[in-house]
């Protein structure tokens, strides 16, 4: 494609302009999780206007493209509630080790990031994910060493460029080792820091609006590695700017142990006491958790980020997911970290929370191949506070949605398009829309040149390496 064809391809449409999609099957996962065997969805800017059953009507005006989608499935675009993005630069590393061992390992290189590092390792998260149909990523980043630069501006940068739907879940640590936390100490802020921080970041990059493409939440890493007060003041900060919050919570048996030793309760009692629950909080894992515990998520609305594979690499457990669902709970997916989740992508997710939940005590119950693609859609988008905006394809929404092709080798044999996105091999992402713009186009990258960042990543993690052996 030459250069003008491609900036006009990948351009922010106008707000006249009309593109059709028709004669593919489409999953809304709207309330009703409506299906059409052959169906169209007209965008209209950065609008979803109509979604419907048959060929779109012939006498639409404005229309500036007509894609002929015969063998594809429509989704909406995929939303990934929890990642770490500077862990691109890291992948590979202490791979036999549970959560605790695995930080204690690696926060020592982590700790010598900057912000090229940083923008860097976003860009090769960001790139990883949207080629494979995520439109709308959070990253929690809690990693700011002294002196590392802009690392909050260096990632929002990297996600704008990319064409991503974008939540900066800006992290703070103020327990160092000498504080019996686990990073080191010139890795962490102080308490002032990291609100005074977490606050400028907010009022420069967060956008309230409808159809923003970048909003800011407050996001203290975890129990082990923030004081009491940081999570406090952190809660109150995030109401006072009117953001969410987030937060690592019950990922594993060891913080349970650390929290009763520590504070004398278990994980959520705790983050009740420090403000933490609550409409506007998502936490990540939430993998041990009793009965009392899911029913204080579910009274007070708080949502759970699922990272399955995440879970598995480090021996973390099998979250209780369908009993969340059942009580009501708020869950979407997670890639987690690539540096215990290699692979650096969301739609593998759908595949492995279906499998990982049927070992637990539901079994083949647990969840379906449906439930499993809500929980990527609908339900990311209501973990991040987005349901009324994106996460499923209704008339009024803004254009996020997914082409995936299923009439090659891998799919064509089976029958329901979203058993085979769910459970068969990867399916190919023919387009990617975030906001009317078409991000992806045959599996490839339309903003950002792939190669690029591969060369990119390949040299500032070979850095980051060298930097950390020397200490």
């Amino acid at each position: 494609m030459a250069a003008s064809a491609a900036a006009d391809r990948f351009a922010a449409p106008a707000a006249a302009d009309r593109i059709v999609i028709e004669n593919c099957a489409i999953a809304t996962v709207d309330a009703d999780d409506t299906e059409y065997a052959s169906g169209h969805v007209v965008l209209a800017g950065h609008r979803i206007e109509a979604v419907g059953a048959g060929r779109a009507p012939e006498d639409l005006e404005n229309v500036v493209r007509r894609i002929d989608a015969t063998g594809h499935l429509v989704t909406p675009g995929l939303v990934n509630t929890h990642h770490h993005f500077y862990q691109w630069l890291t992948r590979g590393l202490a791979t036999d080790h549970n959560l605790f061992d695995w930080l204690v390992a690696l926060y020592p290189t982590w700790a010598r990031l900057d912000e090229p590092m940083a923008h860097a390792a976003a860009q090769g998260s960001l790139a990883m994910m949207a080629r494979g149909g995520v439109t709308t990523a959070a990253d929690h980043h809690y990693i700011h060493p002294r002196g590392a630069g802009d690392l909050s501006g260096a990632i929002v940068r990297a996600a704008r460029d990319m064409g991503v739907r974008f939540t900066l879940a800006r992290g703070s640590m103020d327990r160092g080792e000498s504080d019996g936390g686990l990073p080191p100490d010139f890795a962490v802020e102080s308490l002032d820091d990291a609100l005074a921080a977490t606050e400028a970041t907010v009022r420069e990059h967060h956008d309230p609006s409808f159809d923003a493409m970048t909003q800011v939440a407050v996001a203290p890493c975890s129990p082990f590695s923030v004081s009491t007060e940081l999570m406090r003041q952190g809660a109150e900060l995030a109401r006072r700017l009117g953001v969410r919050l987030h937060t690592h919570g019950s990922e594993t048996v060891e913080e349970e142990k650390y929290c009763h030793e520590l504070f004398g309760m278990g994980p959520t009692d705790y983050f009740e006491s420090t403000g933490w629950l609550g409409e506007d909080v998502w936490m990540a894992h939430c993998v041990h958790m009793n009965d009392s515990d899911i029913a204080a998520f579910a009274r007070t609305g708080t949502g759970v980020a699922h990272c399955p594979s995440s879970n598995a690499r480090l021996a973390a457990g099998i979250a209780r997911v369908p009993d969340l669902l059942a009580a009501g709970v708020p869950v979407g997916l997670g890639v987690d970290g690539t540096a215990s989740n290699e692979s650096g992508e969301l739609h593998t997710e759908l595949r492995n929370a279906l499998l990982i939940n049927r070992l637990g005590a539901h079994r083949e119950a647990a969840l379906n191949a449906r439930r499993a693609l809500r929980l990527g859609t609908h339900g990311g988008a209501r973990v991040l506070g987005r349901a009324a905006e994106t996460g499923s394809l209704e008339a009024g929404k803004l254009a996020d949605l997914v082409l995936w092709r299923m009439d090659t080798l891998a799919h064509s044999s089976i029958t329901d398009p979203v058993t085979a996105l769910v459970l068969g091999a990867p399916a190919p992402v023919t387009a990617s829309f975030v906001n009317g713009r078409q991000i992806v186009e045959d599996g490839r990258l339309l903003t950002v040149d792939e190669d690029a960042v591969a060369r990119s990543t390949r040299d500032e993690a070979r850095r980051l390496a060298r930097i950390a052996a020397q200490d």
